[in-house]
């Protein structure tokens, strides 16, 4: 337990972050299995215009550090070349 006034805020906000990072993470998540579902059923134009709402979501989980940038690169990448690869 947190002895100090300074340690007992810093386990508050330790929490409240936890808890916005967890599900901007989920949503990360989630929008990725929506292209992969896409993908799967083999509708490319709905690939597509579920991949461009996706990538912004990506580039912005990546702008607050929730997840690497590089780790947002390969996402994207593999996405888009799957999508290619329907043709």
């Amino acid at each position: 337990m947190a002895n100090t006034a300074q340690a007992r805020k810093r386990a508050r906000q330790a929490v409240a972050r936890n808890k916005h990072n967890s599900s901007l993470r989920s949503m990360l998540r989630t929008s990725i299995k929506r292209v992969r579902q896409a993908i799967d059923a083999g509708d490319k134009a709905a690939a597509t215009t579920v991949y461009q709402k996706t990538t912004s979501v990506i580039d912005r989980v990546a702008d607050k550090n929730i997840i690497h940038k590089n780790k947002a690169a390969r996402h994207k990448s593999r996405l888009a070349a799957a999508i290619k690869a329907l043709a």
